[in-house]
Order: C-alpha cells, then sequence, then structure tokens
C-alpha cells in the first residue's frame, strides 16, 4: 500500500494482503495459505524470496503479522501459537534469572500461573500491585526490575490502568512496559501511541473473534526489542500455523464491525441489568458509575464487549441463572461473534484461592459476560427468563 494513511478498516482488509502483479504470479485478492514447511533454493546462499523454513517465517503468517502490526501502529508484528506463548516468549526475551517483574494484581489468571509456577523455577521475581493507581507502582521499583506488567482492562473487574503514567514511570527508571490489550483490540485502545514498549494479545479473542483460533500476538515498535523477540520467536518455535494464520486474516477483516456491535450489545445489556432487581452491581467501563469512566474515554475510543455483574444470593444462584440461559454459551473465553457467559469463581479463576478471589472482588455471584454480534432484544430476554 501507498505512504497515504488509510483508515483501521481499511488496512483490517488489505495490509498484508496486496496483489501480486509480478509476472508468473496469480494476483489473488485473498492471500493463500502456504501450507509447505519448507522452501527451496536454486543458490546455496539465497533463499528464494526469503524464506527457508516456516518455523521462522511463512507468507501466511508474515501477512498476519504485517497487518496487526499496521492495525496496533507498530513497526513489528509476531504471532504465536496462543497467547500464552506470546507472553512466554516475551519473558524469555528481555528477562534473566534474578530480574524483578512489577504486575498488576488484577491479570488473566493463567498469566499469572505463568509467572508464579512456571517462571518462579528460575528464579523471577514478582510484586503485584493495584495498577489502577501509578504511584503503587512506582512504590514497588527496584534496582531489578525489568518489566511492568498490565493489562487494561483487567479480567474480569475491568478495572483500568493509566497507560501513559505507567509507561512514564517505566522509561524513568529504565523498565520496560507491556501492555496486555485483548479485552479491547487495537481497534479501541493502542498502548503502543500511550508510551508502551510492547502489546500482547490473546488474539484468541477479538482478533480472530470467531472462537474457532487459538492464536496471540506481539507488537513493538523499538528495533532492539524486536529482534530479541524474533530471534526467540523462531528459537523457541510456538508460532502460528499457516491455516490459523489465514483464519485469523479472515476474521480480523471484520473487526471494527463486530467491535461495534459487541459494544452496542454490551450497552443494552448493562442497561437492563441496572435496573433489574436480582442484580447487586454490573461492572461496565462505559457505565459513569465505573469508578475509572473518565479515564477510559480519555485512553481509549471505546469500552468493548465484556461485561461483568454480580446477581444477589448465594453461588447456587448462579449457578441456577447460567444454566437457565438459552441464547448465551456459559463457556470460558470471549470475544467471538456468540454471546459467552462463564462464572470466574469456578471456572477462569477457580485455581485462585477464595479468600484471595473475594478480597480482590470476585464473589461467587460474580458473572462475566462477553456480549456477542445476535440482536440485542435477544439477549436481554434471555438473560431476562433466566433471571426469574
Amino acid at each position: 500500500m501507498s505512504n497515504y494513511k488509510y483508515g483501521f478498516s481499511t488496512k483490517a482488509v488489505h495490509v498484508g494482503e496486496e496483489p501480486d502483479f509480478r509476472e508468473g504470479a496469480t494476483g489473488d485478492v485473498v492471500v493463500p495459505i502456504h501450507l509447505s514447511t519448507t522452501f527451496a533454493r536454486k543458490k546455496v546462499l539465497l533463499p528464494t524470496a526469503g524464506y527457508e523454513y516456516t518455523r521462522s517465517s511463512n507468507p501466511t503468517r508474515k501477512a498476519l503479522e504485517s497487518k496487526l502490526a499496521s492495525l496496533e501502529n507498530a513497526s513489528y508484528g509476531f504471532a504465536f501459537s496462543s497467547g500464552l506463548a506470546a507472553e512466554t516468549t516475551v519473558l524469555l526475551s528481555l528477562l534473566k534469572p534474578g530480574d524483578h517483574i512489577i504486575a498488576f494484581d488484577d491479570l488473566y489468571g493463567g498469566t499469572k500461573r505463568l509467572f508464579n509456577n512456571i517462571f518462579s523455577e528460575y528464579d523471577f521475581a514478582v510484586s503485584y500491585v493495584d495498577a489502577t493507581e501509578p504511584e503503587n507502582v512506582r512504590e514497588v521499583v527496584r534496582e531489578n526490575s525489568r518489566l511492568i506488567w498490565i493489562e487494561t482492562p483487567s479480567n474480569p473487574l475491568l478495572k483500568i490502568c493509566d497507560i501513559k503514567a505507567i509507561a512514564d514511570i517505566a522509561h524513568e527508571n529504565n523498565i520496560v512496559l507491556v501492555v496486555d490489550n485483548t479485552f479491547l483490540s487495537p481497534y479501541f485502545q493502542k498502548p503502543l501511541e500511550l508510551g508502551a514498549d510492547i502489546v500482547v494479545h490473546s488474539a484468541t479473542k477479538y482478533i480472530a473473534g470467531h472462537s474457532d483460533v487459538l492464536g496471540g500476538a506481539v507488537l513493538v515498535s523499538n528495533a532492539s526489542l524486536a529482534d530479541k523477540i524474533a530471534y526467540r520467536q523462531n528459537a523457541v518455535g510456538a508460532v502460528l500455523s499457516p491455516f490459523d494464520s489465514y483464519l485469523t486474516l479472515r476474521g480480523i477483516k471484520t473487526l471494527a464491525l463486530r467491535l461495534d456491535r459487541h459494544q452496542q450489545n454490551a450497552f443494552a445489556i448493562a442497561d437492563f441489568l441496572i435496573s433489574h432487581a436480582k442484580v447487586k452491581r454490573v461492572i461496565y467501563p462505559g457505565l459513569p458509575s465505573h469508578p475509572q469512566h473518565q479515564l477510559a474515554a480519555i485512553q481509549t475510543t471505546g469500552y468493548g464487549g465484556v461485561l461483568s455483574f454480580e446477581i444477589k444470593g448465594d453461588i447456587r444462584d448462579a449457578e441456577r441463572f447460567l444454566e437457565r440461559l438459552n441464547i448465551f454459551s456459559l463457556a470460558e473465553s470471549l470475544g467471538g461473534v456468540e454471546s459467552l457467559i462463564e462464572l470466574p469463581s469456578l471456572m477462569t479463576h477457580a485455581s485462585i484461592p477464595k479468600e484471595i478471589r473475594e478480597k480482590a472482588g470476585i464473589t461467587d455471584t460474580l458473572i462475566r459476560l462477553s456480549a456477542g454480534v445476535e440482536d440485542a432484544d435477544d439477549l436481554i430476554e434471555d438473560l431476562k427468563q433466566a433471571l426469574l
């Protein structure tokens, strides 16, 4: 594409998939699935078109990586076999034994498991803080602090971190800031523009968007960081397959359309739940009642399709409500075109001890909902009948 500054949806459709009009090329409008694991060459020292082996680079994955980088306004993109594979590669790229990580205390459970149960064995120290207050981050900085790791909004309490303020703290202390941007995607939030050094995604969620791909992504603009990640992406080998790269390329073309509908439905559902007698509280950054609504309005262009709410009663009431639903699928994950709903205390956050969960605000009746793209009236009617 030219140097013209295209809009988000135009880039989502075209970047990385420009037709090839060279002699012998077919002019594909959609990038082909390159399933070959190896690429032949005519000369020993000259790989054909720069490709040698699919783990190192693959034309379909390269198209996706280019598109992801473009959407995040990054210089470099990397696609992985899962969000956790992406996170693992970042950690292996930037840390050595004895280093210190400062992490948001409201992180995805899989990220905490990675920090606490895997990397702790290699002498990495982690300090968890309430990063909604940037000064809490500053207070735990050590000489050996190398990474600050946040996700915003968080899972499942949808807390918001001030990315710019935390980036300033990180850079004052020569620390790399990593932001998990899964919940909003680059359509609603661009952490690199706010000062983050690295953005990670579970591409399984909104980016692919159809609950049929497991994938992860890392986006950076710093060349030195990119070199380190590129080396370990190849050396570790947890790369996204060509077929999954193709599916993600296909899904991402409608990212803006989907997220607008996800958000529209989330607002409608939130408005319904707020006034329901059996609902204790509703957590959604788009609501003025959210404690960080103003911050969200400043650093994002939208509020996403995920909301959490707490119903009155006990865990049995929560289970009864969830099992009465017809349209909502009782399932983990989020960001797909279908509406999903889950009970964090028994599902996504079941591995966290009860006292720690409840102290954080994850009660037995807290429910996380991912609004799909169905008709909002149908979703609300489904919730209404299940709450009876």
